[in-house]
């Protein structure tokens, strides 16, 4: 069973009282009279992260992972907590210390301040981590316009390209090899920009499971379709030339996930407003295509100006 039939099926009813739990279909929890915006994520090894060989860059990936809920939604996080289940191996006294040493950095990077959590023997190692913020207003899924334009931050797919290379399924050089593992254990996270997002975005939703996977659940109650142009979607260089060198298709490459960069819609006369906010922040912003009703199907459109079909279209959980 798809992970969205499951919470359709059996958990949606329950919520229907409860407005603040946006009928179970965004990332966060919004109670508009106290201001207050909850997230709540679990991760778990083999699934989440390949080990825990560097305890270090696992935890920064997923803090920076939890806390991207919120920033994509308009919001500052304040508060986190967090609880990790685990044995005498992955709890090491070492290990433990290295854990507060990153979080303490993370905290000190991110201005958030652990608040509480829990410890639990297991021989699965996993965490759960509930991130807290305040705000009037957040930035809603599913409320996209029609003739809205599509845009992203950063670049796409380093990640993926990191998590191969971790898995020793490519072969790098020494200084891409890096680079594209940096990439998959620290997102690039553009906590400046959170608020000025209430500006101008109609939606957003953070890219966890892959851009079309993620671009389909920002619009997945919603009588709309999109295009989008591959030429358009942001790589790195060092993507580029890892592409050319081993004959990846871009595609495949953007579609996989663990980016944490912002997916969102704005309308066209924000167009300006937008260039000269990411300006002004140093932050790249890639328009990429275009929301549009339903009577037309999604299509995502190569450099040809050709409509191209995605076998793969991101990570899905399946019970």
């Amino acid at each position: 069973m798809h992970e969205f039939d499951l919470i359709n099926r059996y958990f949606s009813k329950l919520s229907l009282k409860n407005k603040s739990s946006l009928k179970l279909n965004d990332d966060v929890f919004f109670d508009k009279s106290k201001n207050l915006v909850v997230s709540v994520d679990t991760y778990v090894e083999g699934t989440h992260f390949i080990n825990f060989k560097h305890p270090n860059l696992v935890i920064k990936k997923i803090l920076r992972s939890s806390i991207s809920d919120l920033i994509c939604k308009g919001v500052n996080p304040k508060y986190y907590f967090i609880s990790g289940s685990g044995n005498k191996s992955s709890f090491t006294k070492k290990n433990v210390r290295i854990i507060s040493n990153s979080l303490k950095q993370e905290q000190k990077k991110f201005l958030i301040y652990l608040s509480g959590g829990d410890t639990v023997f297991s021989n699965k190692l996993s965490f759960t981590i509930i991130t807290l913020g305040y705000s009037k207003k957040i930035i809603l899924r599913n409320n996209a316009k029609i003739n809205d334009d599509i845009y992203v931050t950063g670049n796409l797919g380093d990640s993926f390209i990191g998590l191969k290379v971790l898995k020793k399924k490519i072969i790098l050089k020494k200084n891409l090899k890096s680079y594209f593992i940096k990439k998959y254990y620290h997102p690039d996270l553009y906590i400046n920009i959170t608020k000025k997002l209430l500006k101008f975005a109609n939606t957003s939703i953070d890219i966890s499971d892959g851009l079309i996977s993620d671009i389909d659940k920002l619009i997945n109650k919603q009588n709309l379709s999109y295009k989008l142009y591959l030429k358009d979607i942001p790589i790195s260089n060092n993507l580029k030339n890892v592409i050319k060198l081993r004959k990846i298709k871009k595609l495949s490459c953007i579609s996989q996930g663990d980016d944490y960069q912002i997916l969102f819609t704005a309308a066209p006369s924000k167009s300006r407003l937008i260039k000269n906010v990411f300006k002004n922040s140093g932050i790249k912003i890639s328009k990429i295509g275009k929301i549009y009703n339903n009577k037309k199907k999604s299509q995502i459109i190569n450099e040809k100006n050709i409509e191209i079909r995605l076998k793969n279209k991101g990570y899905f959980h399946k019970f």
